[in-house]
This record gives C-alpha cells, sequence and structure tokens, in this order.
C-alpha cells in the first residue's frame, strides 16, 4: 500500500497521455464541439454549430474552434464568396475520439435519471 502511495504522489498527471488528451478536449465548448461535429457526419458552418451549442457565445465558439484547429482536431475551410464562407469539420485526428465520446454518452445515459429530451446517443 505504501508503494502505492508513493507512486501516486509523484505522478505528474500533465505529463500522462490523460493529461495530454484533456490538453486538447477540456474546456467548457470542446467536446460538444466535437460531438456536434461527429454528429452531423460533415462540415457544418459557424452559425450552425452555434445554433446546435445554444447558449455560447461568439468569443468563446471562436477561440474554441481555433484552439481544436490549432491542435489538428478540426479542419477550417474558407471559401472565397461573398458573403464570406467557412465550415469546419472533424480530421482524422478529431475523428479518432468518437467512440470516447460514444462511450461518454452512453456512461451519461446509464448514469443519468432525468434523461430530459429521449435523445440517444449515436453509437457506430
Amino acid at each position: 500500500m505504501a508503494d502505492q502511495l508513493e507512486y501516486v504522489r509523484n505522478i505528474n498527471i500533465p505529463e500522462t497521455g490523460f493529461g495530454y488528451t484533456l490538453g486538447l478536449i477540456g474546456g467548457k465548448f470542446k467536446m460538444p464541439i466535437l460531438y456536434c461535429l461527429s454528429l452531423n457526419n460533415g462540415p457544418m458552418r459557424y452559425n450552425a454549430i452555434k445554433r446546435t451549442l445554444g447558449t455560447v457565445s461568439f468569443k468563446s465558439l471562436t477561440n474554441s474552434l481555433r484552439e481544436l484547429e490549432r491542435d489538428g482536431l478540426i479542419s477550417r475551410e474558407i471559401f472565397d464568396q461573398v458573403p464570406p464562407k467557412v465550415e469546419y469539420q472533424l480530421t482524422g485526428l478529431g475523428t479518432s475520439l468518437i467512440p470516447v465520446m460514444d462511450a461518454l454518452c452512453v456512461w451519461g445515459e446509464t448514469h443519468d435519471s432525468s434523461q430530459v429530451n429521449g435523445v440517444k446517443c449515436k453509437i457506430d
């Protein structure tokens, strides 16, 4: 037991795979954005993402999208037209998180007794 306690004391969470993953997907809106894009099965425009998420401010959504793009989880395509058109979609790295998001969704369905709107997780 003492050896286990000493091991736990010496772990630096940010330097683990768990810490790395949280660094990429941590934050209030990153996982909801990723899940929204995974449910859409294709590119989404900024306002469609905002409508789906609900109460996110323009600044928070913009910052989260920029961070997700910087970290390679989503791609951003700008179309040269008037009015400007920008679409976001999951990259291969972002798509690799779908099983993790589905597992979280199933866990939530299992443990949330309220099930407000009856929407079920998308399991591939």
